[in-house]
């Protein structure tokens, strides 16, 4: 189960001027509630959606601007360089994490992001962080056109349905920053739905980088019990007016209508019944977001996505723009439980945290798999459904193909995935891949003997490991993402969920320690100048 956002130009802000630049709001919507029913959350929150008020919000801009404008080396800051800034994600208990955009002579940057991170008062700095690792000097006049870089791109999809105009970019996601062609392709692969994004090289035509965004993987419920109330809004529609951007309905992206306010038969082949289960559970996730992690929608910024049902294929997918559910293998029910539909929507989230999708490669996308693993089991563990009782594998109810979990967390080597980070993760499939950050998260939440759960070991370390609760580990883990910088990596992942920790948990090293052993324990060991406790 596998995101599509191009890069775009953007207002060209100079550094010295960042003090009194303005805020660039990211889209969001209001909708009037006319539903009648709503998932019920099963715990509470711990005052964790605590957003900060508007004179705090005023203040992490004027004391991000100020900092990334005295900020020169660890930014890679060039004297060709302009920043502005194009959002504000609000984390766990009003953490603020500011985000720019970074130009290279106008240039869009890829990899160049620069994210500032405030407490809730906005008073003072936590952390400036950027994926770039080179101070930029280059020449951008393209001696490669346009037209070529697109027919060399077209040759990187079996089929090609679409192919937006070139953009000149400063591809700085590598130590070697490249002047490239970014070109935007949909179509498939020889498998699956494409979103593919080709970076080639302006001088010489060759292709340095892809990164494809598509990531695989009251009604009547087939897999959570009945009846189950979902919000839909009056005519009637499967439309949560309540979570703009969220909406069931077949491939043909339009939402499900009918006379009555009733949805479903509660059987594994019908897709309204799919449809009451992927509402249920997507509406289930925001509560979670909201009540465990402090986060508004999947966008961080308000915002949702549709679902579609009827996908005709084994498969469940995100595009960047919609989640996409088929069936299973055996044809008698749709892939829409609660850990599947978590899981697609934990891309959207990958994908609205911190730097975007983050880069290409196969330690990306195996962090980004595991992020859609890690909030399945946050769900369900929010939603507590005695239909569908917590756990840590994935995909059991639906046996996709007929051979039960295709993923354990405490232990992925079950299905011949590896528990422990090697040498050998950056040329791992994917969805393989995500094996050593499902097991932190696992040891980090449970740790190695949980009562009545699975047992679970360790790669390296002391052998006994207490968790600290799954709520807890899922806000470190938020934290994370919110600071994540490309290209994403296990290395970055650990630093920045130790910095997490210790913005949660400031009057406490419990929390960072568990943090920093459940890393060790899979073999992701301590980084020069990470913070310390």
């Amino acid at each position: 189960m596998r995101s599509t956002k191009r890069l775009g130009g953007i207002a060209a802000l100079a550094v010295a001027a960042l003090a009194t630049s303005t805020l660039v709001n990211a889209t969001s919507a209001n909708a009037q509630n006319n539903a009648l029913t709503d998932p019920t959350p099963a715990a509470s929150s711990e005052s964790a959606f605590a957003p900060p008020d508007a004179k705090g919000r005023e203040r992490a801009i004027a004391t991000a601007d100020k900092a990334l404008a005295a900020e020169s080396q660890s930014l890679r800051k060039s004297s060709g360089d302009r920043f502005t800034r194009d959002r504000v994600v609000v984390g766990t208990q009003g953490i603020q994490y500011l985000h720019y955009k970074r130009t290279y002579q106008g240039l869009p940057v890829y990899g160049g992001d620069v994210i500032v991170v405030t407490d809730r008062a906005g008073a003072r700095v936590e952390d400036v962080a950027s994926g770039q690792r080179a101070t930029l000097k280059l020449d951008i006049n393209a001696t490669v056109s346009a037209d070529t870089a697109t027919v060399t791109a077209r040759g990187q999809l079996a089929t090609v349905e679409t192919a937006a105009p070139p953009v000149l970019v400063v591809h700085a996601a590598t130590d070697k920053p490249t002047l490239a062609w970014e070109v935007a392709l949909t179509g498939r692969t020889e498998h699956a739905e494409s979103v593919l994004h080709v970076y080639v090289d302006a001088h010489t035509g060759a292709v340095i980088d892809k990164v494809d965004e598509v990531k695989e993987g009251t009604g009547n419920s087939f897999y959570n019990g009945n009846p189950v109330t979902i919000q839909t809004s009056g005519s009637y529609s499967m439309t949560d007016t309540t979570r703009p951007g969220l909406r069931c309905g077949g491939q043909n992206g339009a939402a499900y209508t009918k006379s009555t306010d009733s949805w479903g038969n509660g059987s594994g082949t019908s897709l309204e019944t799919a449809c009451v289960d992927a509402l249920y559970a997507a509406q289930t996730e925001w509560n979670m977001l909201r009540d465990w992690l402090g986060r508004n929608g999947f966008t961080g910024a308000g915002g949702g996505f549709p679902v579609r049902v009827g996908l005709a294929d084994v498969n469940a997918y995100w595009n960047g723009s919609y989640t996409n559910f088929g069936r299973n293998q055996a044809g008698n029910q749709q892939a829409t439980p609660m850990d599947v539909v978590g899981h697609e929507y934990g891309h959207a989230i990958f994908q609205y945290s911190g730097a975007g999708g983050s880069g290409s490669g196969n330690e990306t996308g195996g962090l980004n798999e595991s992020t859609g693993d890690i909030f399945g089991a946050l769900t369900e563990h929010y939603a507590a459904n005695r239909s569908d009782t917590p756990d840590y594998t994935v995909g059991e109810e639906v046996d996709l193909v007929g051979q039960g979990p295709i993923r354990y967390m405490y232990d992925p080597s079950t299905v011949g995935d590896p528990n422990c980070y090697s040498s050998a993760i950056p040329r791992t499939e994917v969805h393989s891949a995500a094996g050593p950050q499902n097991h932190w998260f696992y040891l980090l939440a449970e740790g190695t003997n949980p009562a009545g759960k699975p047992a679970s070991t360790v790669c390296s370390g002391p052998a006994q490991l207490t968790g600290i609760g799954i709520q807890k580990a899922g806000r470190i883990f938020q934290a994370g993402l919110n600071g994540k910088t490309i290209p994403w990596t296990h290395a970055k992942a650990r630093v920045a969920t130790l910095k997490g920790a210790k913005a949660l948990f400031p009057g406490s090293c419990t929390e960072f320690n568990a943090v920093k052993a459940a890393w060790s324990a899979v073999n992701v060991p301590a980084r020069a100048g990470e913070p310390t406790c």
